[in-house]
C-alpha cells in the first residue's frame, strides 16, 4: 500500500503489536543482529571478512543468515564477475534504516532498573 510521505496508518493496539511482531521476526536468528552491526555505517564486506569478524559462526550458518536477510530485503549481495570470484555484502537502505531503531532499543535496555535478587528457598 502506498502512503504519501509523512502519512502513517492509524494503528490499533492489536495492529501495532502485530506489526512489531512481524518486524521482529525478520530479525530473528542467532547471528542476524551481529551481522547487521558489522555492516552498519555503509560498510561493504566480503564473505571471508564477515567470517573473520564473527569467528564463532559456521560458514553454513553465515550463508543461511545472509540469504535470509537478502530475501527479506535487509542485505544486498554484490557479485563482481572476476577471477577469482568476489562477493560482497552491504545493507540496503531499508537495512541501514534499522540502525537508529536498534540503537534506541540498546539505549532502552541500558536503562533497565536493577531487579531485586530472588529470595533464597
Amino acid at each position: 500500500m502506498y502512503l504519501p510521505e509523512g502519512k502513517r496508518p492509524a494503528y490499533t493496539p492489536g495492529s501495532a503489536a502485530a506489526g512489531v511482531e512481524q518486524a521482529l521476526k525478520v530479525l530473528e536468528g542467532r547471528w542476524k543482529l551481529v551481522i547487521l552491526f558489522h555492516l552498519f555505517g555503509g560498510r561493504l564486506l566480503r564473505f571471508s571478512e564477515l567470517e573473520r569478524a564473527i569467528p564463532a559462526i559456521s560458514q553454513k550458518m553465515l550463508v543461511q543468515q545472509l540469504r535470509q536477510m537478502e530475501a527479506d530485503g535487509i542485505v544486498r549481495r554484490i557479485v563482481h564477475h572476476q577471477v577469482p570470484p568476489k562477493v560482497e555484502y552491504a545493507l540496503t537502505d531499508w537495512g541501514q534504516a534499522l540502525c537508529p531503531a536498534l540503537d534506541a532499543i540498546l539505549t532502552w535496555a541500558e536503562q533497565r532498573p536493577a531487579t531485586p535478587a530472588e529470595p533464597e528457598s
